[in-house]
């Protein structure tokens, strides 16, 4: 999500930056900008790709020696020139990129113009511009402390001032930084692929550190100001598998990557007790109290998204919920009717047969809502309220990430309308709350343990079928499974509720045929037990993904794929996380194409 680069040296700076921002486009993103200080602070930028900031740049050229650049992937605010990063202060001597998201964003906004401040783009990133300004007494790296005490939530941010017109003052907390190190020269940004072709020799910044970087090196601190050393990382990846962040395939880096989606999804938007703020849901309480049915559609794995947020929605707000494929729906005379929400799922939220259903529901006169990872989508732009996901791009064609933030969205909302219906009490509302604060605890233990999933995976790399059970929400996530198996390893894969088995599939298991059961839910565990009795009666291999608490699954399964416990309505989060490991592993094994299977697109735009 989002790309930094910065640069001091002797050389000119802008072409550098611009250098360093083209390498990182394959983060994706929706504007750009660099900002250089040559006897005072420029900025250029621009909505839309790089091109048209190196147009810009042509018609109004920057030089200087030091400098600053951003690609944008819009969270605060559309996709606009204004809204476009580097942001600076009234005064135009202090500038700022920034990745992430500033959760007090609108408490901030509010003292800011209350103290006479008058704020030009509707971003976050602005504010932190006019703190940095507000704070500064004769020293930037304190300037800049200050500002990010006031600052909650996640992100990196680099600072460039007028005032100390050779230093750039950086900032991580969660979003990456990194620092290259040249002969004269110091190299900032987001990824390591921005300059290895300029440098092999790195300083990783962790988080909650500040560096101070000039042309004769970087000095690192903690936010509290205590020195950090810090040893230099010689890189000897190539330029594309640097791009992976040293990951074989884009797929595994982004499974790797969900712990910080889901810190990035909840970030601003979740108290402790439960309250729920969503910045572009509209919908007032007089709707919610009214709300007859809520309708889902989507396709795909929005689709399995989909499918875990009908249970949440009709266990937790007792709301009769109905979740449709996009192309069904559009051609089904559905009786979607006003005073309905339909809640339309889509990553990219330019899916063709998802803008068609939601069209028609709308038509119909339900309130929309687009659950969307990509801010400034058709998806968003004919919906009434806006769920941001906030997954950043997804590069690889098998949905890993996106899928979790589609679901922790959900959670979300069900609590802001539970909150209104009175479905959800304060206690419960904070239980919820508590558990999904700890999920990206949980998924990174997940992804530390994974021995069990390469032993899996060996176990399927041959097989010809795969079938998937679980019951309720285990049926969605095995749903989700499958999916992932057969789009990226091409093996055949069914996924059905457990208690199916016996209407017809059961007649397909025999001796060795692999099963993997997902079996999390306790108030269904020892009937989906049953069914895992019925395949191994018949010589079936049975792979289970289960809590590491179960202490009976072990006697029935092969293998244990095990995930931490939370309380069931959330399992449906860890519980894919090894489903997505094993279809990776098993499509590795098969020495295929893992980022871009055959027959199959990112974006479905068409019918």
């Amino acid at each position: 999500m989002c790309g930094i680069m910065g640069y001091v040296g002797s050389a000119d700076a802008t072409p550098i930056i611009m250098d360093g921002l083209r390498r990182l486009e394959y983060r994706g993103y929706d504007s750009a900008g660099v900002a250089v200080n040559d006897h005072g602070i420029n900025v250029r930028k621009a909505e839309g790709k790089i091109d048209q900031l190196a147009a810009l740049l042509e018609d109004e050229p920057l030089t200087g020696t030091i400098g600053i650049g951003h690609t944008r992937w819009a969270t605060h605010g559309r996709p606009s020139d204004l809204n476009a990063h580097p942001h600076t202060d009234a005064s135009g001597e202090f500038v700022v990129v920034h990745n992430g998201i500033i959760e007090n964003f609108q408490t901030l906004r509010e003292e800011l113009q209350a103290s006479g401040v008058e704020l030009t783009s509707e971003t976050d990133t602005e504010l932190l511009a006019h703190l940095v300004a507000a704070e500064y007494d004769g020293n930037l790296a304190a300037a800049v402390r200050a500002a990010v005490d006031r600052a909650e939530g996640a992100y990196a941010l680099v600072v460039m001032s007028d005032r100390e017109p050779r230093t750039i003052i950086a900032v991580r907390k969660i979003s990456p930084l990194v620092v290259g190190l040249g002969e004269g020269e110091t190299f900032l940004a987001s990824d390591i692929p921005a300059v290895l072709h300029r440098t092999r020799d790195f300083l990783i910044i962790e988080d909650d550190e500040l560096v101070t970087i000039t042309a004769e090196g970087a000095i690192i601190e903690t936010i509290e100001g205590d020195p950090v050393e810090r040893e230099v990382m010689h890189i000897d990846w190539d330029a594309q598998q640097a791009e992976k962040g040293g990951y074989e395939h884009f797929m595994l880096k982004e499974i790797y990557e969900q712990p910080a989606v889901i810190t990035e999804t909840l970030a601003g938007r979740l108290d402790e007790d439960g309250t729920v703020w969503l910045e572009d849901v509209k919908f007032n309480d007089d709707f919610v109290r009214d709300l007859g049915t809520i309708w889902i559609t989507a396709c795909g794995t929005a689709y399995h998204a989909g499918l875990v947020g009908t249970q949440i929605f009709q266990r937790l707000l007792r709301l009769p919920t109905m979740v449709e494929y996009a192309h069904e729906m559009r051609y089904a005379d559905p009786l979607v009717k006003s005073g309905d929400l339909t809640v339309a799922i889509s990553q990219s939220g330019e899916t063709a047969d998802t803008l068609a259903a939601a069209r028609l529901a709308g038509g119909l006169g339900t309130r929309l809502l687009a659950l969307t990872n990509v801010v400034g989508s058709t998806l968003s732009r004919d919906a009434d309220d806006i769920l941001y996901t906030r997954a950043g791009p997804e590069i690889s064609v098998g949905s890993t990430k996106a899928y979790l933030a589609m679901l922790v969205g959900q959670y979300l909302l069900a609590l802001k309308l539970g909150a209104v219906t009175g479905a959800i009490d304060a206690d419960r509302a904070a239980q919820i709350a508590q558990g999904l604060k700890r999920l990206p605890a949980q998924v990174e233990t997940i992804l530390e343990e994974t021995d069990d999933i390469a032993a899996a995976a060996a176990m399927l790399a041959d097989a010809d079928d795969v079938y998937f059970i679980g019951r309720g929400l285990d049926y969605a996530v095995a749903m989700e499974g499958s999916l992932k198996l057969k789009e990226i390893s091409y093996l055949h894969s069914e996924a059905m509720p457990a208690g199916e088995l016996k209407h017809g599939t059961l007649a397909l298991v025999t001796k060795g045929v692999p099963i993997v059961v997902v079996i999390t839910q306790r108030s269904v565990y020892d009937k989906t037990i049953s069914a895992v009795q019925e395949v191994k009666a018949r010589g079936a291999e049975v792979i289970a993904v289960a809590y590491d608490t179960d202490t009976e699954i072990g006697k029935f399964a092969d293998i244990v794929l095990r995930i931490p416990e939370t309380e069931d309505l959330l399992a449906p989060v860890n519980a894919v996380v090894p489903l997505q490991l094993l279809a990776y592993h098993v499509a590795r094994l098969r020495g295929l194409d893992i980022d871009q299977p055959r027959n199959l697109a990112k974006s479905v735009t068409v019918e």
